[in-house]
């Protein structure tokens, strides 16, 4: 049978999506669902990973039927998945042993702190991985679980734990426990992993006492991951990237000094730099932004960590409106912010302040100050929050950005 699409898999920190494109890249079919947060303390972010995996697989399924085609149509499957998300499970039930440490958790605050005093180690950090010492990375949360869940440990060096970001999640459930992998994105967003070398960190595996046979191996973002089983059919899996990273090469960003901005969840201010890894002075990341054929190209990444999700902060728990795409028409009601303005920060600052213990504050509000001017400041925040991010790259690179993909 001729094979005529592509599914594209995008598992995202709020809902999950299928698009299913054909051999024109027109987009044929389209399936999102959302899937519950939970907040189990201040600062604590989690999901259960059932319900993620669900949600995909039931997006999946629901694009298939939309387009009413056969599963041996679809040519391959590719994953774009949330970032630095913590899974961890049994290898032999296939059940995660805690919910998901999201990105988004502040958790292991406290410890980042108490490693950030050793100057040392935080060059180290920095020289190895291209990060910086933060709860937002797979690192401290994962050493959080392991340490913390009971009987954690013990499986873990027994060699019964296996550890995963969303993507490497999705792809042991796609492949029925047949591949246990991740691609070089993910792997540099850990905090474990040498981005020189391309390779898992000894030292670092060692510090956060996480045993190295809990850990997928590393791909290039382009390569062949296994087989997914859909309806009885083996479609192969050729492409897993981080969703930020997925979006620069989206974005055609191949060359050293594009640059993309996506907002979602957060806002993430990705610039393309080719072969050579920048290392940032104004707060902000070097990264992998991809990688093929054996050969990865490096980003400067800028993490906002809160941009949709303000607005549907707004919808959800302060009822300012029923649908997200509201917040535009109250927001140009309002003339101006009225002197009011919002910081986000719900999980801290991310770059290129980099405060974890920062949290949201309003200012600036009279008497006089109405929904529509807080909805106002809420939107402008997210254009705030990027150009600090723009001006922090162009402070790093001297080069002038003047085009925004």
């Amino acid at each position: 049978m001729k094979k005529k699409y592509v599914v594209a898999l995008d598992a995202g920190t709020t809902s999950c999506r299928c698009i299913i494109f054909d051999r024109e890249q027109n987009i044929v079919s389209l399936a999102q669902k959302e899937f519950p947060q939970i907040y189990p303390c201040p600062g604590w972010v989690e999901h259960n990973p059932t319900d993620i995996w669900v949600a995909q697989y039931s997006v999946l399924m629901e694009a298939i039927a939309h387009l009413n085609i056969r599963p041996e149509e679809i040519a391959a499957i590719g994953i774009a998945n949330q970032r630095e998300t913590v899974i961890v499970w049994d290898k032999n039930t296939g059940m995660p042993i805690c919910n998901a440490a999201v990105w988004q958790c502040r958790r292991t605050a406290e410890l980042c702190r108490e490693l950030e005093k050793d100057t040392s180690f935080a060059a180290y950090i920095r020289e190895t991985t291209g990060l910086r010492i933060d709860p937002y990375f797979s690192a401290t949360k994962l050493s959080w679980i392991l340490h913390h869940i009971p009987g954690a440990m013990e499986k873990a060096e027994a060699g019964s734990l296996l550890f995963g970001t969303v993507d490497t999640w999705l792809l042991w459930k796609l492949t029925e426990g047949a591949s246990h992998a991740t691609d070089v994105t993910n792997a540099s967003r850990t905090m474990l992993f040498d981005i020189h070398r391309l390779q898992w960190d000894p030292f670092l595996l060692q510090k956060f006492g996480i045993p190295a046979s809990m850990l997928p191996k590393v791909q290039d973002s382009a390569s062949f991951y296994g087989a997914a089983n859909i309806g009885g059919t083996r479609i192969p899996i050729c492409g897993i990237a981080g969703d930020q990273q997925a979006a620069l090469f989206g974005q055609a960003c191949f060359t050293a000094g594009s640059v993309k901005n996506t907002y979602g969840t957060g806002n993430f201010i990705l610039m393309n730099t080719g072969e050579k890894i920048i290392c940032s002075s104004h707060g902000l990341l070097s990264t992998i932004a991809y990688g093929i054929d054996g050969k990865v190209s490096y980003a400067l990444e800028g993490s906002v960590f809160i941009g949709g999700a303000v607005i549907q902060w707004l919808r959800d728990e302060m009822r300012f409106f029923r649908e997200s795409s509201d917040a535009d028409y109250f927001g140009e009601k309002a003339k101006d912010n009225g002197g009011v303005y919002f910081v986000p920060a719900f999980t801290g600052l991310g770059a290129p302040h980099w405060d974890m213990n920062a949290r949201g504050c309003l200012f600036g509000m009279t008497r006089g100050t109405s929904r529509n001017q807080i909805i106002r400041a809420a939107l402008e925040a997210i254009a705030f929050q990027s150009k600090d991010v723009i001006d922090a790259m162009t402070a790093d690179t001297g080069l002038p950005i003047d085009e925004i993909k």
